[in-house]
């Protein structure tokens, strides 16, 4: 019985790992959508979204059962529960992947940022590519020291995002009030991709150790 426990926790994992997977190819082809003004790639990350919602159902209905069926507690209580949370924070970064797709068919076939800006929201989406793959690992692993270094690497993104700020407010910008309201909110989409890789590394945190967050000076070494 324990085994077949244990298989199940081992499939949950799987499946997150999975969505990783699904959000880090959304987010890529979403930049492609945004980059090159591609409304066919637009389309395809908007309806694929679907998928990525599927699968944390079915994460959610199997820890439920789970929960249900066999009691867990301790380390498997903890692995069940977060698993559901790690399940909701990574479909939430699909749903920002949709949202850059989205922003790139509302301005299609203008680019919805301006072209001098493309370099850095290219340097934000590879932030974002390298933050999703490390999520992944983190969680096939349950790798506490990789979940840090999620949690560093968030901050090239925040620098970046404010790089973004400083070109929107600086005194040469010249592409009205449409382009900064788009630039800022795609800005913000890949700011907060970012955020819940972070959120999923906590939690992965917290399923080995027990303590939540990755501040702890002993984890950072």
């Amino acid at each position: 019985m324990r085994d077949a426990f244990h298989d199940d926790l081992d499939r949950v994992s799987d499946d997150l790992v999975e969505m990783t997977s699904m959000v880090g190819a959304a987010m890529r082809r979403a930049t492609t959508a945004l980059l090159e003004t591609d409304l066919p790639t637009a389309e395809s990350v908007i309806a694929a979204d679907d998928d990525i919602d599927t699968l944390r159902r079915d994460v959610d209905d199997r820890a439920v059962d789970l929960l249900a069926r066999q009691q867990p507690v301790a380390t498997d209580l903890r692995m069940v529960v977060t698993a559901m949370h790690m399940a909701s924070d990574i479909e939430r970064m699909g749903d920002l992947a949709r949202h850059v797709a989205k922003a790139a068919r509302r301005r299609y076939p203008d680019c919805a940022v301006p072209d001098e800006l493309h370099n850095t929201i290219r340097e934000m989406a590879d932030v974002a590519d390298r933050l999703v793959t490390a999520t992944g690992a983190a969680i096939a692993n349950k790798d506490v020291h990789g979940a840090v270094a999620i949690t560093r690497l968030d901050d090239t993104m925040d620098d970046l995002h404010r790089k973004i700020f400083g070109e929107l407010l600086g005194q040469s910008w010249d592409h009205g009030t449409e382009a900064a309201v788009d630039t800022t909110l795609i800005s913000r989409y890949y700011e907060r991709f970012g955020d819940h890789a972070v959120a999923v590394a906590n939690r992965i945190v917290y399923l080995v150790t027990g303590r939540y967050g990755t501040e702890d000076e002993g984890l950072a070494r």
